[in-house]
């Protein structure tokens, strides 16, 4: 059975940096694209960055150049750094097994003015 769990959200105030985690069990991420979404209260979900071993990632133009997805093999992980955050960034950030139905719960990022 295949379990994404995210940590790493909080409150941070703007200009400010947090880095996300997914932990995958179940399943290798090595051989798996795993991707970044979010959801702001009252939108849709929407996809931020995905990672595919062997390949570039890819990033919203909104988050380019400021947020940074990476994986860790060894620990079966996929981190999302995200600096020089901004108020419109406040969501839910959940991490998804492309291709897949598993999602992780999420976890909250909020970012104050």
């Amino acid at each position: 059975q295949v379990q994404l769990v995210e940590s790493g959200g909080g409150l941070v105030q703007a200009g400010g940096s947090l880095r996300l985690s997914c932990v995958a069990s179940g399943i290798s991420f090595r051989i798996a694209p795993v991707g970044w979404y979010r959801q702001a209260p009252g939108k849709a979900r929407e996809f931020v960055a995905s990672i595919t071993s062997g390949t570039r990632p890819n990033y919203i133009d909104a988050v380019r150049g400021r947020f940074t997805i990476s994986g860790d093999d060894a620990k079966n992980t996929v981190y999302l750094q995200m600096n020089s955050l901004k108020p419109e960034d406040t969501a839910i950030y959940y991490c998804h097994l492309i291709g897949s139905a598993n999602w992780g719960p999420g976890t909250q990022v909020t970012v104050s003015s």
